[in-house]
């Protein structure tokens, strides 16, 4: 009976979590910005500095941060946008009147251009009423712009409030676990916690990296939207070749049409090609480990499945979940390799 009451009660939890989507983000932001932070405060506590006056200056210190990269990336990466949409423009331009017309010399097609155009001009209309439509709808729609403001400004304020409360949060969940559990459960909860912390760090680490190095790279062959593409690129790493399939393509379209000419794409491949091997042989093995064993696939799967069933708050939890679920996992695979129904030892 007190499985099934248990499991009635994860049933209902989920379902909750299911109905609750589309306003839990702030929340599940709010509590990884606390579980991120939540080591150093506790650092901080053991030189004698009060939870609530260590959550403070930890979030000053963010702020601070946070402030002077945007001041300092915020004019660059306008500039930069200002003139990638510029390039995009030219690049429709170099469409219709050189790489069409060359591409049905070669192939001994005829493509029509001025058919191509119409086509293209016509949906480009359609786009523009879709897009006009839906800015009219979005800035009619006064509840909804609300609520996101909303939604942006509880995130600081909810994170510090988990955050200083942390371990008193931790301690009542761990009151509701039977005692008879109790060993077993910290034990599971202690390895997790290991791994997400390890998760969660690394691939921030990553990312960071990558895209410092994309943006260095792209420079050094000369690319004007070089720190752009890296960061655009090092954001998406976290889904497994989305990052550098997404910086390959924005940077030769770029390079192509600030250059003229395709020789010079050579060297955007160069950089990230170079890129995925620091990934793969320098980034990934030092900063996230081995131990972490996220397949490109499983990563894949629990992005576009966490997105599907709970929208932007399921990309937010897919992989952390996924890292816990595969802590547990090696757990039941452990218990499983040494029951008895595997050792043959049934009677």
């Amino acid at each position: 009976m007190q499985r099934f009451f248990v499991l009635a009660i994860l049933i209902l939890l989920g379902w909750l979590a299911y109905r609750l989507s589309p306003i839990l983000s702030p929340f599940l932001i709010a509590g990884i910005l606390a579980y991120l932070g939540n080591p150093l405060v506790t650092r901080l506590q053991r030189y004698r500095i009060n939870r609530t006056w260590g959550t403070t200056l930890v979030f000053v210190l963010v702020i601070l941060v946070l402030a002077g990269i945007t001041m300092a990336l915020l004019p660059v990466i306008r500039h930069q946008s200002l003139l990638f949409v510029e390039y995009l423009r030219q690049y429709l331009e170099l469409l219709q009147t050189r790489i069409i017309p060359q591409l049905s010399a070669r192939i001994g097609i005829p493509l029509d251009s001025q058919s191509l155009t119409h086509y293209a001009t016509a949906n480009a209309q359609k786009l523009a009423g879709w897009l006009g439509r839906s800015l009219q709808m979005a800035l009619s729609s006064g509840p909804s712009l609300i609520s996101s403001v909303l939604s942006i400004i509880l995130v600081p304020v909810l994170g510090f409030y988990l955050l200083r409360d942390w371990p008193r949060l931790i301690a009542r969940i761990a009151a509701l676990i039977p005692p008879h559990y109790l060993p077993l459960s910290r034990r599971l909860a202690g390895d997790a916690d290991a791994m997400l912390m390890a998760f969660l760090r690394g691939q921030l680490l990553v990312m960071l990296a990558l895209g410092a190095s994309y943006a260095i790279g792209l420079s050094i062959v000369g690319l004007k939207t070089a720190i752009l593409v890296g960061l655009v690129a090092g954001l998406l790493s976290f889904v497994p070749y989305l990052g550098v399939v997404s910086g390959i393509a924005m940077a030769t379209l770029a390079m192509y049409v600030q250059t003229g000419a395709f020789l010079p794409i050579l060297g955007v491949l160069i950089v990230f090609g170079i890129g995925q091997i620091l990934e793969s042989m320098v980034f990934t093995p030092y900063l996230v480990g081995d131990r972490i064993g996220l397949h490109p696939v499983a990563v894949i799967f629990a992005v576009l499945a966490g997105g599907e069933l709970f929208g932007f708050s399921g990309l937010l939890l897919a992989l952390p979940v996924t890292a816990v679920l595969i802590a547990l996992l090696r757990h039941l695979h452990g218990w499983y390799v040494q029951s008895r129904y595997y050792l043959g030892k049934e009677s």
